[in-house]
């Protein structure tokens, strides 16, 4: 095959759409999280540990629709799934707005999860269809910034709406709305033709969870652990630890922006084949923004560590990305995203809940020195263990 100029444009069209509904996504969802918390409190009186177990419905039930996104992505028509998950993802906030009791709240906000989790699989499976080959590491690492972009802008929107508006119905609409101008712009996406292998291969545990990556699956876990915790509790520890009320929006900024900048640099290292270097690299720099932020408690280790968990974790979740789609065939790239997005999604899970009872009975600091603790121990595996596991288990290109 003739390679072509055009065969070989990383932003195409079609990628940009992708990245744009992706965006559409995480901004809907960051403009919510660092409020949630102080919405179930105020509006419900709900206590710490029944703010953890309400919140980590969300990730379980996109926990639980992983496995099963993997195995519908690689089976049937992405465009069909992408459009019936974003639209569901839309519905779901006119819940937020009419739940009227906690119990209510809680149960849309878990059935929630279930498009989000779906639709991260199958959108992040489409960007790497619509990639050329050649550019796919660097795409790939590329795609994140959508994420990061959000997470810059959307958590600062909410908490400016939410002290003006001095309310939270106005957020909810507001995330509704952009939920539903992704489905919009995925309406138009065009997909490469590909025929459905449903009965063409026997059915296994390979195809809803990628085996050959469980360690990196597990190792991811222990990252998402404290991505989890800090995205949930940032807003309410900032508050009642810190005294600090208008700084949350201000910290998830500088996080995106070292997410942003390390995405922008890792990209090229990954476009170079730098896979292990950057996931090395990253997880190293995280580790040290997680002890920054619980062992020196004033503002300039606040936002300090937000610069450095934003880079670190830019440079570490991309390389991951890449590493379970070494080790996958190419019929197997939703496997290989629902995988790691199911690794990532337990961590994420895990520090809601453990973060929101830690803090029920030690307090928000005591949770996030179990935050550093487990990060910790994922960066010993890491090394340990992990590295010359996916090392061994790659495939050819």
């Amino acid at each position: 095959m003739i390679v072509t100029e055009n065969t070989e444009k990383l932003w195409n069209t079609e990628y940009i759409k992708v990245m744009s509904a992706n965006f559409t996504l995480y901004f809907a969802f960051y403009i919510l999280s660092p409020l949630l918390p102080i919405y179930l409190s105020e509006q419900f009186g709900a206590s710490k540990d029944t703010i953890g177990i309400v919140l980590s419905g969300y990730t379980v039930a996109a926990l639980i629709i992983r496995p099963f996104s993997g195995y519908v992505v690689d089976t049937f028509d992405r465009k069909r799934i992408l459009m019936s998950c974003i639209f569901l993802f839309f519905l779901f906030f006119i819940g937020y707005i009419a739940a009227g009791t906690l119990l209510m709240f809680a149960i849309f906000r878990t059935l929630h999860g279930a498009p989000f989790g779906a639709f991260t699989v199958a959108n992040s499976t489409a960007a790497i269809d619509v990639l050329p080959s050649s550019r796919r590491n660097e795409g790939l690492g590329y795609y994140g910034l959508s994420n990061n972009l959000s997470m810059a802008v959307a958590p600062s929107i909410g908490i400016y709406i939410h002290k003006i508006s001095n309310g939270f119905s106005l957020i909810f609409w507001i995330a509704l709305i952009v939920a539903g101008i992704g489905v919009i712009i995925l309406s138009t996406l065009r997909l490469p033709k590909r025929e459905s292998i449903s009965g063409k291969k026997k059915m296994s545990l390979d195809r809803f969870f990628l085996t050959r990556a469980w360690l990196m699956a597990i190792n991811i876990a222990m990252f998402g652990f404290g991505f989890g915790t800090l995205s949930n509790f940032l807003a309410i520890y900032s508050k009642q630890e810190l005294g600090i009320t208008g700084g949350t929006g201000t910290y998830f900024m500088l996080l995106s922006m070292g997410l942003f900048l390390s995405r922008i640099q890792g990209g090229k290292a990954l476009h170079k084949g730098l896979i292990t270097h950057n996931a090395s690299e990253g997880m190293l720099i995280s580790l040290v923004g997680y002890f920054l932020f619980v062992a020196w408690i004033n503002p300039v280790g606040y936002y300090l560590s937000a610069i450095l968990i934003g880079l670190g974790n830019g440079h570490l979740y991309p390389a991951f990305l890449n590493m379970f789609i070494k080790v996958a065939r190419h019929d197997e790239r939703g496997t290989a995203n629902s995988s790691i997005l199911t690794g990532w999604d337990c961590g994420f899970g895990l520090g809601i809940l453990v973060g929101g009872i830690a803090a029920e009975f030690w307090g928000y600091l005591a949770a996030f020195w179990i935050v550093f603790g487990v990060n910790i121990s994922g960066v010993l595996l890491y090394f340990i263990k992990t590295k010359q596991f996916y090392l061994t288990r790659r495939l050819e290109d």
